[in-house]
């Protein structure tokens, strides 16, 4: 029998070591730096971290199981999660699972690289399409309007956590008999028409990257809309077998050595037959187990985003040299954001990377809205996609826009700090 007590004394010990690593840390104005993005973490993140640990279930486990179903339900689904070691990775298996060769996707040209790669990766077309400038986000017309007869579907970021309307592009992708998959990595949290971002698509994804809303260390996650989607994404996180037992289990069809796929013998073991081309994506229980204890506190963790996001808008309009400076990132209409920063545009005459370099030096860290503009990196110069219509909006963002953090271990301090820096930069 396992010593309880022994286990006791090892969290105990734990507790002990964390509180004393973690106490007496203070913000020293231009000494500390001050990240744009960052985790926060307490003892009971680390006490499931532990527990996991000491069980030493390696693979999935108890914990994953517990995870995916709670992250289903707090986007009111009924279909568990599919929990994989990172958000690329997510999109990676939405989109193998959907993607053929020649298919043409539209996505918005100023995204994250691992949104559009996988279809590539596939065979497919990319279609670039501009964004609404003062949401960062894409309009539901300009989707509309570039669907041509080799679309196949759309997949699309809610971009610094400001959503795009995800249920008008649902309903068009339906009408057309398109895929729709609703990438969340910024979002987690946010709300479109009082429903969970995240909710609309066929597939959704998400990040638990220790700069998202809760981290996993790495880790990502897909929501299915269906059982049969769920049902090939796993297959696809897990080498591309066609059986279907969680890790240490064995049988679970009830008919093992029954099976007769493609050209293998009858009764080959379920267990070697693979009926897709996959990988192996899959996460640890203990990154499961961190995961539960970050979701258990997603409720202050976004309000803590929303009250540092709410001080630095106050901040920003507080100040005249700001406001004449800076235009910040405006909500999208019948939405509620869960900000994943700061965003700012640089109003006509202000430099940005003046602005950014002087942040930097000032150990205020500064991020730009990703990419830019994807067909203007280096990696996808030769590469075969489309432009519908023109690229103006995005372009701009590319040249003048960042954003700052607002994570919820930024404090008053904190933030004060960052303003009055960010006021001295436009001096």
């Amino acid at each position: 029998m396992p010593d309880v007590n022994l286990r006791d004394k090892v969290i105990e010990a734990a507790q002990a070591f964390f509180n004393s690593e973690n106490q007496g840390r203070s913000f020293v104005a231009g000494e500390t730096y001050i990240s744009a993005s960052g985790k926060f973490l307490d003892f009971e993140d680390l006490k499931l971290l532990l527990n996991a640990s000491l069980d030493l279930w390696l693979t999935a486990g108890p914990y994953t199981k517990k995870f995916e179903d709670l992250l289903a339900q707090f986007h009111n689904s009924k279909i568990p999660a599919l929990f994989v070691n990172s958000g690329s990775s997510a999109n990676l298996v939405a989109l193998s699972s959907l993607v053929k060769s020649g298919d043409e996707v539209i996505t918005a040209a100023a995204g994250f690289p691992t949104t559009v790669n996988p279809i590539i990766q596939n065979g497919g077309v990319p279609v670039f399409v501009d964004v609404n400038h003062e949401t960062l986000n894409i309009e539901p017309e300009i989707i509309f309007a570039s669907k041509t007869s080799q679309t196949r579907g759309v997949i699309l970021t809610h971009t610094l956590g400001n959503c795009y309307r995800g249920d008008l592009i649902s309903k068009w992708c339906k009408e057309n008999n398109l895929f729709f998959i609703e990438d969340v990595c910024d979002a987690l949290g946010a709300q479109i028409s009082n429903q969970p971002a995240g909710s609309f698509g066929d597939f959704s994804t998400f990040s638990f990257y220790p700069a998202h809303h809760i981290t996993t260390g790495e880790g990502g996650a897909v929501l299915s809309k269906t059982p049969e989607l769920r049902r090939k994404v796993e297959r696809l996180r897990d080498w591309g077998r066609d059986c279907w037992c969680e890790p240490g289990r064995d049988n679970t069809c009830k008919k093992r050595f029954e099976w007769k796929l493609g050209d293998l013998p009858e009764g080959y073991d379920h267990k070697y037959i693979y009926s897709e081309i996959g990988y192996n994506l899959k996460a640890t229980d203990m990154q499961a187990a961190l995961g539960l204890s970050q979701i258990e506190k997603l409720p202050f963790l976004l309000e803590k985003r929303q009250k540092n996001y709410d001080f630095l808008l106050k901040g920003l309009n507080g100040s005249p040299r700001l406001r004449e400076s800076f235009q910040p990132v405006k909500k999208t209409n019948d939405t509620t954001p869960s900000w994943f920063g700061f965003g700012l545009h640089c109003r006509d005459k202000v430099d940005r990377l003046k602005i950014t370099k002087f942040l930097e030096k000032a150990k205020v860290g500064t991020r730009l809205v990703f990419s830019g503009n994807l067909t203007k990196q280096p990696a996808y110069k030769n590469l075969n996609f489309k432009v519908s219509g023109n690229l103006e909006n995005t372009d701009r963002i590319m040249k003048n826009s960042f954003w700052l953090g607002l994570h919820p271990s930024l404090g008053e301090r904190e933030l004060t700090y960052v303003l009055e820096q960010l006021e001295r930069a436009t001096l």
